[in-house]
């Protein structure tokens, strides 16, 4: 068996375990923090919507030996005031997005464009498009993505109880929350493949929760009959239990993911799988991480409130006080009795010698009278 294999194992029977639960003020601190810088960025920079959203005009130039670097430099001149945004295509194409254009605008634009980069106008061809259309993509983005949370809550709340519901839409929310805040960060545009990647995520974020809530119902039947555990403690095993499987999980997940971002985007220059590969790498990384250690401790915190609990902790402490009680004395007697055999020892050893001394003086007296 590997290593890890190993180690998942032991995980598993509780022989070894991070203390999840017992330390998640700290996480709870991490996950503010990091929050709080998302909801900063967003709201100091915004989001780089694309054209998709925005409205403007799209121009596909022919096979051209022009760097992107040029050919932005000539579209925001030939559309002053207007953002320009370049893509090298595969085939040696530009695709240039240039946002805010209507028709009247995009006719001469073009024109420009054709002169600047030495190719005919014919061949360039432009798209145009409207604002309201990425208008009806966000409306639908955000239909879709209410009622998501909507079924995932009723879903959790009958399959486990309404405490995991909420914390898994915390967890959601928090994942969302960082991700659109990386968008807002990093520069990346935002387009419907953004969108798709965010729809994504979530799925991803939710599997992985449920798979921690499920050992923990499991681990967590009648609970309240036996005093050995308390909740947060068996939340804690749950946890580390089923480490390994969530590590693998998003290991696997993240590579290809990986490869798109870095590899496809960045050493390729197929910028146009930023947007979904950004939003994928991102909230796969933080769906992982909410299920540990934000969804499950959260649920604890939520199940220690309840009388219940409350009265399984008093039990599980009594009982190992009283245990803790009885190996101390059980120690002591141990001890004690210890330091009666040493004792027993050392008369055995000092005992013989009186008596010896007692012979001696005794021949002594013989032979006086001997004498």
């Amino acid at each position: 068996m590997s290593k890890l294999g190993n180690l998942g194992a032991r995980l598993y029977r509780g022989e070894v375990g991070y203390d999840f639960i017992g330390k998640r003020k700290i996480w709870y601190g991490i996950s503010i923090l990091i929050t709080i810088t998302a909801i900063v960025g967003l709201a100091v920079r915004g989001l780089n919507f694309g054209i998709e959203f925005s409205g403007g005009a799209v121009f596909t130039t022919p096979k051209t030996s022009v760097s992107t670097a040029e050919a932005q430099h000539h579209a925001e001149s030939a559309a002053p005031g207007h953002q320009a945004m370049v893509q090298k295509l595969g085939n040696g194409t530009l695709r240039v997005q240039i946002s805010g254009l209507d028709t009247k605008q995009s006719l001469p634009v073009q024109e420009e464009i054709a002169k600047d980069l030495k190719v005919p106008v014919k061949d360039v061809n432009t798209q145009l498009v409207g604002p309201s259309w990425g208008e009806q993509i966000a409306d639908k983005a955000w239909l879709g993505l209410g009622i998501f949370m909507v079924l995932v809550v009723l879903y959790l709340a009958v399959a486990f109880e309404w405490r995991m519901a909420v914390a898994a839409l915390v967890a959601l929310i928090h994942d969302l929350t960082i991700t659109v805040g990386v968008y807002a960060l990093v520069g990346f545009e935002v387009t419907p493949g953004t969108v798709i990647g965010l729809l994504t995520i979530l799925g991803y974020s939710l599997y992985d929760t449920v798979v921690v809530f499920d050992s923990l119902k499991e681990a967590s039947k009648d609970i309240t009959k036996q005093s050995r555990f308390t909740f947060s403690e068996i939340a804690n095993r749950s946890i580390n239990g089923t480490l390994v499987r969530s590590i693998n999980t998003t290991v696997v997940a993240l590579l290809p993911v990986a490869g798109l971002l870095f590899v496809g985007g960045g050493v390729l220059g197929a910028g146009m799988l930023n947007d979904i590969s950004l939003a994928l790498f991102v909230g796969l990384a933080a769906g992982a991480y909410s299920s540990i250690f934000i969804a499950t401790p959260l649920v604890a915190d939520l199940k220690n409130g309840e009388p219940q609990m409350k009265a399984l902790a008093r039990r599980v402490a009594a009982k190992r006080a009283s245990a803790a009680a009885k190996e101390a004395a059980r120690q002591e007697e141990a001890a004690e009795a210890e330091g009666a055999d040493d004792e027993a020892e050392g008369a055995a050893v000092v005992g013989p010698r009186p008596q010896s001394e007692a012979r001696n003086r005794g021949r002594g007296r013989t032979s006086g009278k001997r004498r």
